[in-house]
């Protein structure tokens, strides 16, 4: 790990802090994620050696507890990780607030499925398990098909069929179902001016957005 050679406690945070991906990972972790397959899909363009390697200098340096359970390892962030969810949020709300604007490449269907899966309001959604289909524009048809599922008060996404009836369908390109999701747009004018289509009967449709619900950033207010 490099150093700033500064007794400054910001420069000795950003020793171990600003460490290519490290903030993420503990993000992830704040998220929920404990397994490592778990953490990879929250940071899926991150190679599995650095995340591997990201995880053991974060255990060394007392933020990450590794634990071993029936023979499967999880990962949890020690009351000094913890302390780090205020700096995280910070964080998220400066990036909302003055850096709004997303590239092409930082456009990723799976780490938008998977962010939604986590956060969607469960109880908004009917006791019964209840599906809704996704076709998305602008990728590759491998990912252009997802379905979020609802069950017994716990959400799955999936990139294939699950098989079970489709309550609604959610058409949008990859950058507008985004841009819901962050709230830099909202579902009355996605869906006004045309940019999303809803499908499904009236009452599913009238649904959908309470279902999905927005990221936490989508709160954060913008300047004017």
């Amino acid at each position: 790990m490099s150093t700033y050679s500064q007794f400054c406690p910001v420069a000795k945070a950003m020793e171990l802090l600003d460490e290519r991906w490290t903030l993420l990972v503990v993000r992830e972790l704040l998220k929920g994620s404990t397994h490592f397959n778990d953490l990879r899909r929250g940071v899926p363009k991150m190679s599995p050696a650095l995340l591997s390697k990201r995880l053991k200098s974060l255990s060394r340096a007392g933020v990450v507890e590794r634990r071993e359970v029936d023979g499967r390892t999880s990962y949890a962030l020690t009351a000094c990780g913890q302390e780090l969810a205020g700096v995280v949020d910070e964080l998220a709300a400066w990036g909302t607030r003055w850096i709004p604007e997303i590239g092409d490449d930082d456009l990723d269907p799976h780490l938008l499925m998977w962010d939604i899966r986590r956060t969607v309001p469960v109880d908004a959604w009917p006791r019964a398990r209840t599906v809704v289909a996704f076709r998305l524009t602008g990728v590759s048809p491998k990912a252009s098909g997802w379905w979020l599922m609802v069950s017994e008060g716990a959400a799955e996404v999936c990139d294939f069929d699950p098989g079970y009836e489709v309550a609604a369908t959610v058409e949008a390109s990859l950058r507008t179902l985004t841009e819901l999701w962050r709230g830099d747009v909202s579902w009355s004018r996605a869906t006004l001016n045309g940019a999303v289509t809803l499908h499904g009967t009236a009452d599913a449709r009238r649904a959908v957005p309470n279902w999905l619900g927005q990221s936490t950033a989508a709160a954060i207010p913008r300047p004017a």
